[in-house]
C-alpha cells in the first residue's frame, strides 16, 4: 500500500517513523503521540487519526506499506502501542453493540439467533439507495468505500484459520476457498471486484484511496483486523464472518441491478452477482458449522461470537448513515472529491 497522508500527531508520527530502521527514539515519541490522542479523543470509532494510525499498523501484516523498514513489523514496542489503541476501540466497539441472550445453544440455535440478528438489521439501506437512486458518482463513493477492504477481500478472516479446530476449521477453509477463485486467480473475489472498479473508471490498485475515506470506513476494517490478529477475539472473527455472509445475498443482487440501472453489463456487475449464489451458500455454512461448531467445541465463544456478528452490523449501520445523510443532501460522503470517469 502506498503511504497515506498523516491525520493528526499519531498517524503523522507513526509514518515517519515507519521509514527508519526501529530505534527506541521513535518509539517513545510515538507512544507519546498516540497516548495523547488516545486522551483527547472524543470518540475512537470516528476517530480520522487514531483509525488511520491502527489501519497502517495492522498494514505491516499484510502487504505493507510502501517505504517502511520490514523489520517494524513484530518490533515489541510498536505492538505495545497497537495493544493501547486496540484496548480503547474494542471497549468502544463493546458499549455500543446489544448482545442477545447468552443462554447454551447448539449449532441449529447458534445459526437461529444470528439470523435474527442479521434480520433484525434496520439501519439505512445503501444497496436500495444504488439500486435506485444513485448517481454515477454515488456508485464511484460506494465502490470507494468498499475498496479498501474488498481489494482484500477475505485477508483479515484467514487469520482464524489456524485458531479453529474440526467442524469450524473445515468450515472456515471451505468459505474462504471460495473467496479466493477456488484456485483461480481471475476469481478471486478481490480480483473480481478490481475488474468493477476499473469498469468505472476508478484505480484498482490496494489502498489508493485510504486518504478519500472516512475514519469509520476505516474502523470497519481496522475491526476485521483486530478480531482476526487476536487469538483470543476468534470467536469475533467467526461472529464477524457469520453476519458478513448472512447479510450479503440480497444486497449484492441490489447492488448489481443498480450497476445495471447506470448502464453497466456483467463485466461490472460480476462481483455482485457471484456473491447472491455464493453468500446464498456461505451464509448456512458460516452460521451452523463455522460459528455453531465453534460454540459447540468452545462455549465460552459464544458471547464473542455474538459480538463479532452484532459489531459488523453496528459499524455497517453507522457507515451507512453517513453514506446517506450525505448523500440525500447531495454532498459526497468521502473526505476528498474524486474525479468522474472519462
Amino acid at each position: 500500500m502506498k503511504s497515506p497522508d498523516a491525520r493528526g500527531i499519531g498517524s503523522k508520527a507513526l509514518l515517519e517513523l515507519l521509514l527508519q530502521a526501529p530505534n527506541a527514539e521513535g518509539i517513545d515519541a510515538l507512544h507519546s503521540a498516540v497516548r495523547s490522542g488516545l486522551d483527547d479523543s472524543p470518540g475512537i470509532l470516528a476517530d480520522d487519526d487514531l483509525q488511520l494510525t491502527l489501519l497502517c499498523l495492522y498494514e505491516l501484516h499484510y502487504g505493507g506499506i510502501d517505504g517502511a523498514h520490514p523489520e517494524w513489523e513484530w518490533e515489541p514496542g510498536l505492538i505495545a502501542i497497537r495493544r493501547d489503541i486496540e484496548r480503547n476501540f474494542e471497549g468502544a466497539l463493546r458499549a455500543v453493540v446489544e448482545l442477545p441472550s447468552l443462554e447454551p445453544r447448539d449449532s441449529d440455535g447458534v445459526a437461529a439467533v444470528l439470523f435474527e440478528l442479521a434480520a433484525a438489521d434496520t439501519g439505512p439501506s445503501v444497496s436500495r439507495f444504488v439500486a435506485k437512486r444513485a448517481t454515477l458518482e454515488q456508485a464511484q463513493e460506494f465502490l470507494i468505500h468498499k475498496s479498501i477492504y474488498q481489494l482484500k477481500e477475505a485477508d483479515p478472516h484467514t487469520w482464524a484459520i489456524p485458531r479453529l479446530s474440526g467442524r469450524a476449521k473445515a468450515a472456515m477453509v471451505e468459505i474462504q476457498a471460495d473467496e479466493y477463485g477456488g484456485g483461480r486467480p481471475d476469481r478471486m473475489h478481490s480480483a473480481l471486484f478490481a475488474r468493477t472498479m476499473r469498469g468505472l473508471g476508478l484505480d484498482d490498485s490496494y489502498g489508493h484511496y485510504v486518504d478519500a475515506v472516512p475514519a469509520l470506513t476505516l474502523a470497519s476494517i481496522n475491526m476485521m483486523s483486530m478480531f482476526g490478529l487476536n487469538r483470543r477475539l476468534r470467536g469475533a472473527i467467526v461472529g464477524h464472518l457469520a453476519a458478513y455472509e448472512m447479510t450479503s445475498s440480497q444486497p449484492n443482487r441490489l447492488y448489481g441491478n443498480g450497476f445495471r440501472r447506470l448502464g453497466f453489463d456483467e463485466e461490472v456487475t460480476w462481483y455482485f452477482d457471484e456473491h447472491v449464489e455464493a453468500d446464498a451458500v456461505h451464509e448456512q455454512i458460516a452460521g451452523r458449522d463455522l460459528a455453531g461448531g465453534l460454540v459447540e467445541a468452545e462455549p465460552e465463544l459464544l458471547e464473542d461470537v455474538y459480538f463479532g456478528a452484532a459489531a459488523a452490523l453496528t459499524l455497517d449501520g453507522m457507515l451507512g448513515e453517513h453514506i446517506i445523510a450525505a448523500w440525500e443532501k447531495g454532498e459526497s460522503s468521502l473526505r476528498a472529491t474524486v474525479p468522474t470517469p472519462a
